[in-house]
């Protein structure tokens, strides 16, 4: 007999909290290129040494403490381009613009704090670097790496960019033993445009969180508060008209209220405009073992015009 997932949740929808760990330290070539395009000279003191505004762990996880939720963190492990590419890389610009900002997963300090994450609840998972998506040898490098650091599995995570071949990559994480991927999303467009519930490419345990909203694809909450606010409550609506999952990204350093004033607040509208209507809040891999009981079916739903979730059982 199926079994709706409101019922097994006891929630109307579910709100999936995520952050892509790209750039937790302001490189030098993003301060002085902002230094000339901007008067504000906040930009010239981060270059000052101690000075880290993409860093914003602790605001995150002090706004979350508050709200009584937790999220999702995604680490990346981007090849370093002078010690692990060819001299041939050098030549092209995205391989550069990959090396800006660049952090070693294995230094102390990062290292540290997704052990603080992970011992406050937070969930730890894979930013798969920009070319891995197509490389099944270095997702899994990444993979054990992260794991090693972590001293226990991950469940899953986000390939950076968003990039995906869809059935080659999901098929890579399923084989190195992910439950879960989030990269299918834009980062452009914001919405249910791959429907309101998890997808299962494999028919099988592994499944895929489609992305809602990223923070960059919603309005400016600076120059347009009312109409970015306005939109989330739209998409909160609709998640919990048809019984949603629906997974936000904010990345770190649109929590610097400095150089992206308003999306701190937005992100925190979100959540408790949430919780408000009853809704499941937490990570994907929290939600995920609930999904083993009660399946979100991305195409057989859909294409029966059922927007709300169910069961495979």
């Amino acid at each position: 007999m199926r079994k709706d997932v409101r019922e097994t949740l006891g929630h109307p929808f579910a709100l999936c909290l995520t952050h892509d760990v790209d750039r937790p330290y302001k490189s030098w070539p993003q301060s002085v290129y902002y230094a000339l395009t901007d008067p504000d000279p906040s930009h010239l003191l981060s270059m000052v040494p101690g000075q880290n505004p993409y860093w914003q762990f602790e605001t995150i996880m002090a706004i979350e403490k508050s709200l009584g939720v937790r999220s999702a963190f995604y680490f990346l492990n981007e090849p370093d381009l002078f010690t692990e590419k060819s001299l041939v890389a050098w030549t092209q610009s995205e391989n550069w613009i990959q090396q800006f900002g660049r952090y070693d997963i294995t230094d102390s300090q990062i290292a540290s704090i997704i052990r603080t994450l992970d011992s406050g609840g937070w969930e730890i998972g894979l930013h798969g670097s920009y070319q891995s998506y197509r490389d099944q040898f270095r997702l899994a490098y990444e993979k054990a790496v992260l794991e090693s650091i972590l001293g226990d599995t991950i469940r899953g995570g986000r390939q950076h960019y968003l990039n995906l071949d869809r059935s080659q990559t999901w098929r890579y994480h399923a084989e190195m033993g992910l439950q879960y991927d989030a990269s299918l999303g834009s980062s452009t467009e914001f919405g249910f445009t791959h429907g309101y519930g998890v997808k299962r490419p494999f028919d099988d345990g592994f499944v895929v969180f489609p992305l809602t909203a990223m923070e960059v694809a919603l309005p400016d909450p600076d120059e347009s508060p009312e109409k970015a606010r306005r939109e989330c409550e739209q998409l909160l609506a609709e998640a919990h008209e048809n019984g949603a999952v629906m997974t936000v990204l904010w990345h770190l350093r649109y929590f610097n209220e400095r150089e992206f004033p308003g999306y701190a607040d937005l992100y925190r509208y979100i959540v408790e405009r949430a919780r408000e209507l009853d809704a499941w809040i937490g990570p994907p891999g929290e939600l995920y073992p609930h999904l083993t009981e009660a399946s979100v079916d991305g195409l057989q739903e859909e294409a029966q015009g059922n927007k709300v979730l169910r069961d495979t059982a």
